[in-house]
């Protein structure tokens, strides 16, 4: 690890975390784009880094601001950094942060959430974030030993809906109840939807899709284009000849 734990909380504190990352087969899917956004993402203000993939992570070791890192992996319900060997291969390529599945699914190891922390600080001095997606996920994960809950995978277990923005009654819940900090993430498009996530009690936000996904954002762009224009064409008067 490259910071001290503290001033990993410090830098990371009400700040902006944003999350590089591009599907396979995407144009933008290499390891070096994946490095040059996440430096332009510094550039405009960014407190840390989320990446995936182990040759994006030790593309951008070199970052000035802690790294999140993460590998997913596999065909099971639980594919974010899913093992111990995941998580240790993770630290191993520069993550500050190590992210997992942070649900009280079973791992495709066999291992429980708590074996994979502590097998991992046996080997590695890094941080853990735990994405959760519930309450209950954030309460295990915190006596299990995470030192940051994510509302990452909030929508996509199956306890909770899946919310068109940030999950901000899940945030408040975490936060009045457990004490690790709480990294919001997932479906935060705007400036007014991170700001939201601090006021609901987040720690920090971490945003992906919104900035650095041109795909996606691209799509919204069309979508309302192509909406706006479909409904003048049913407001206009069918033209008539003389």
């Amino acid at each position: 690890m490259r910071f001290e734990a503290t001033q990993i909380h410090a830098g990371l504190a009400g700040g902006l975390i944003v999350s590089c990352q591009a599907y396979p087969g995407e144009p933008m899917r290499d390891p070096r784009t994946m490095a040059q956004i996440a430096r332009a993402a510094v550039t405009g203000g960014a407190v840390g880094i989320r990446l995936q993939g182990i040759d994006d992570l030790r593309a951008a070791a070199d970052l000035p601001v802690p790294i999140v890192g993460l590998w997913k992996d596999g065909e099971s319900d639980v594919f974010i950094t899913p093992t111990l060997e995941h998580a240790q291969a993770v630290a191993d390529a520069g993550a500050d942060i190590v992210a997992l599945d942070g649900t009280r699914r079973r791992r495709p190891d066999g291992l429980t959430l708590s074996e994979t922390i502590t097998g991992l600080r046996e080997t590695h001095d890094v941080l853990v974030m735990a994405d959760c997606g519930s309450f209950d996920d954030a309460v295990a994960a915190e006596a299990a030993g995470a030192d940051i809950l994510g509302t990452t995978l909030s929508g996509y277990t199956g306890e909770r809906p899946k919310s068109s923005g940030p999950d901000l009654e899940l945030i408040s819940q975490i936060a009045n109840h457990c004490e690790k900090p709480i990294v919001a993430e997932g479906r935060i498009h705007s400036p007014a939807d991170a700001a939201a996530a601090l006021r609901a009690g987040a720690f920090a936000v971490c945003v992906g899709t919104a900035i650095t996904h041109p795909s996606t954002i691209t799509s919204w762009f069309v979508t309302a284009l192509e909406e706006e224009y479909r409904s003048r064409s049913i407001s206009m008067p069918p033209s008539t000849s003389g």
